[in-house]
């Protein structure tokens, strides 16, 4: 079977999934070059027809998922919908932990920051306490995108918060600050250390920028 027009992204995916090595030109066609699989046949999937090889000697590193739907905009849904599923694959397997989601991680972590801040003398307080009230941007977000009323949640919830309920975070089905741990919803760690990490490392890169020139 010959097949024709293969992208080039799907090269490295093939070779991989089968065994085998690029080749550019016909004098490299050589036997180590080849790979091998036990079926490839062509399966007719709605309109179209697509190439179906099974049998691969690396089986266990490689698999393909087929999205179908009537439209771009449902694919391109779908497609981000997978795309989060392997993220959070890829956070739990680099980093085994998990903690509540809701934007209660950062109101605690805003919470012990305040306290914290009260402990530094000078400017370093200031900037802690900067640092607190811009993790309190998560939570406020959260419940805008929830249509819910973000002054009133964000305020309950660092009441909540001082109260010692850590585990306390936004209920965007309830519209209400609940525990969320007794709800089931939890997050990667790594997804929020990574947040916190990166906006820090930008905001340490712009405040080194001494002026701005425009260009033309």
């Amino acid at each position: 079977m010959v097949i024709t027009d293969v992208e080039r992204s799907d090269i490295e995916f093939i070779s991989k999934t089968i065994g085998c090595k690029p080749v550019a030109h016909i004098d490299s066609f050589t036997e180590d070059r080849l790979g091998s699989a036990k079926l490839v046949e062509q399966v007719s999937m709605g309109a179209g027809r697509v190439t179906k090889v099974t049998g691969c000697p690396n089986e266990h590193k490689t698999v393909t998922v087929l999205v179908r739907g009537s439209n771009k905009l449902v694919l391109g849904e779908a497609e981000r919908s997978l795309h989060d599923a392997f993220c959070v694959v890829r956070c739990l397997v680099k980093k085994k932990f998990l903690i509540v989601g809701g934007g209660a991680p950062e109101a605690e972590l805003a919470l012990r920051l305040e306290k914290f801040a009260k402990t530094l003398p000078g400017e370093a307080q200031f900037c802690v306490r900067a640092f607190a009230q811009a993790l309190e941007v998560v939570p406020y977000t959260l419940s805008e995108n929830a249509g819910l009323n973000a002054i009133e949640i964000v305020t309950e919830l660092r009441r909540q918060h001082n109260e010692g309920k850590a585990q306390s975070g936004i209920n965007v089905r309830s519209g209400k600050i609940s525990d969320l741990s007794d709800e089931n919803v939890y997050q990667p760690l790594l997804v929020s250390l990574s947040a916190i990490q990166l906006a820090s490392e930008t905001v340490r890169m712009i405040l080194k920028i001494d002026d701005m020139c425009g260009a033309i």
